[in-house]
């Protein structure tokens, strides 16, 4: 519960504790799948758009590797219609074949849209799949293939439903214009009487340490060739997390950043160049990606990353290029905290980790990181050993 009166509206988010991580490695995509499958009506509400808009609101929702996440969004005073909506769907959803069809349809193309007909489309699974061995990561949340969506049975997907979309296996949070009393006793007429489920304990496989340099070359119909550069990373709760976060702002944030400014701008060895983090629950990956200039070679791009990065492990950062970093994480997070809904949703998501009060912590944990922290992290994250290279060569 997050009470707020400077606004109008309330926000309520239902997060499910399952995502594409949870999924029989024969059967991915079921996550994603469901996320569309739960706007498919339910046992009272054939259509879950409509109610929640003539009640002035607006709903959504997202799939992750680690969790499943609704959301709404509507004047306060009209907070039960979200309640009534969730409910309903997480009691009883609608398990109609004509409706699985469809779905199953739209995810399909989803597919195609993104993964298969888009340049670089299928970086991601390339890419997971070079990096992670054992643990889920391997495969994106949208899937390893497309047909483990389009055999998908009525009967593995209510097996999926009721394992997983169950009270006992989800996060409420609701914030704006409300009363805790009051959001409790809606809690309890709409969700009270659902009964729990029997959760699938989670056992997942641990990633061994990487240990030797992965690399895969892959010809593929896209305008440029591409260099990709992933490094495993600490997992979310670790306190070196924030370290890592801020090596990704000093290396591709803005356009002092590092490869950037020296690599793009100065030197003119990219036409674009970023570096960001997955950000997974469980120990996830920090990514480098490049499109070298025409004229410069894969090898001239490979070697002007790696001295960027053996610089930042034999120099430390400066006191102020940190602080700077700093000052950017610190403004980005609060003004990120002025929605009603992105309360919720980050309230939710650190819930989840059994950790609700980092929403609170995240600035100061930022603003304790050293020069020497970021210096010990580029020395542990940047060596041979921990990376897995993947060239995207353009077909002709």
């Amino acid at each position: 519960m997050h009470e707020d009166d400077s606004t109008p509206m309330a926000a309520l988010n239902v997060l499910y504790d399952v995502g594409a991580r949870d999924e029989d490695p024969n059967r991915t995509g079921f996550a994603h799948l469901f996320e569309h499958l739960m706007f498919g009506g339910s046992a009272h509400i054939p259509d879950f758009d409509d109610p929640i808009q003539l009640a002035g609101g607006d709903n959504n929702a997202f799939t992750s590797n680690d969790m499943t996440s609704f959301y709404n969004v509507l004047p306060a005073q009209n907070l039960e219609v979200a309640f009534w909506l969730e409910s309903d769907r997480m009691l009883s959803l609608n398990f109609d074949p004509t409706v699985l069809e469809t779905q199953q349809k739209v995810v399909v193309e989803e597919f195609k849209e993104t993964c298969l007909n888009q340049p670089y489309g299928d970086v991601l699974h390339l890419l997971l799949d070079l990096t992670y061995k054992v643990h889920p990561y391997r495969w994106p949340t949208i899937g390893k293939t497309i047909q483990h969506v389009e055999d998908a049975t009525m009967e593995e997907v209510r097996d999926f439903y009721f394992q997983y979309y169950r009270p006992n296996n989800a996060i409420l949070v609701v914030a704006g214009k409300v009363k805790t009393d009051e959001v409790r006793a809606l809690a309890e007429k709409w969700f009270g009487g659902i009964p729990p489920g029997v959760i699938p304990q989670r056992n997942l496989p641990k990633e061994p340490k990487q240990t030797e340099f992965r690399r895969l070359v892959h010809e593929g119909n896209v305008p440029l060739d591409a260099i990709y550069l992933a490094f495993h990373m600490p997992d979310r709760l670790s306190r070196d997390f924030y370290a890592t976060d801020l090596l990704t702002d000093t290396l591709s944030n803005g356009q002092s950043s590092r490869l950037f400014r020296r690599l793009l701008k100065e030197k003119k060895l990219f036409s674009s160049i970023d570096c960001y983090l997955t950000g997974s629950f469980d120990p996830g990956l920090l990514i480098i990606e490049g499109k070298p200039n025409g004229e410069i070679s894969m090898e001239q791009a490979r070697e002007a990353i790696w001295a960027e990065l053996e610089d930042l492990k034999n120099n430390p950062v400066s006191q102020t290029e940190l602080e700077k970093l700093q000052n950017k994480v610190e403004s980005a997070l609060t003004f990120s905290e002025m929605s009603a809904v992105n309360k919720a949703l980050n309230l939710a998501s650190f819930e989840v980790l059994s950790h609700a009060e980092l929403i609170n912590d995240e600035a100061r944990l930022y603003n304790e990181v050293t020069t020497e922290d970021m210096q010990r992290m580029a020395n542990e994250l940047f060596h041979c050993e921990n990376c897995s290279e993947l060239v995207y060569v353009s077909r002709g």
